[in-house]
């Protein structure tokens, strides 16, 4: 049996997790069977680099609707593979920018072939699972409305009263 199917909504975020692990792990063997050295976690600021120029971690955390912790640790591991680097920003001096190297550029030459392929697949795999992709941002929306926190929170009986522990005021 399959837990994480039988539990339904109860197990959304494990079942986001191992989509996410499938996908991933895929895109490493894709990228591994063409012999090209990049890790999937890569992709989301690389492409915005790629697509919009320098920008600072804030600027691509915000764009990527991720923490700056993630996108700190992408960019740190992107510097030691020589992908990007990080320049003082010219217009606020406490800032880094980051910004492609030559072999940053030259990597997201060779791999846009490749990128274009993997929307391809996921357009027709999105098409087959009946557009999860407007699923997924109804779930962006619901949860934009209200965290999963504050669902819980509103849910959950005060240890004190034995009603709602929702914060007042």
């Amino acid at each position: 049996m399959d837990y994480t199917r039988g539990a339904g909504g109860a197990a959304i975020g494990a079942r986001l997790r191992r989509v996410s692990e499938w996908i991933d792990g895929d895109a490493t063997r894709v990228y591994a069977a063409l012999g090209i050295d990049f890790e999937q976690r890569w992709f989301g600021v690389l492409n915005q680099l790629a697509r919009q120029g320098p920008a600072s971690v804030g600027e691509l955390a915000s764009a990527l609707r991720i923490t700056h912790v993630s996108v700190s640790q992408t960019r740190q591991s992107l510097e030691k593979a020589g992908i990007v680097a990080s320049e003082t920003d010219p217009a606020d001096a406490r800032r880094r920018r980051l910004t492609l190297t030559e072999d940053g550029a030259r990597l997201v030459e060779r791999l846009t072939p490749l990128w274009r392929a993997f929307e391809e697949a996921a357009l027709e795999l999105n098409a087959e699972a009946g557009d999860a992709v407007a699923a997924l941002d109804r779930l962006d929306d619901a949860l934009a409305r209200k965290s999963l926190f504050d669902r819980i929170i509103a849910i959950m009986p005060s240890p004190a009263s034995g009603r709602s522990a929702a914060p007042t005021g």
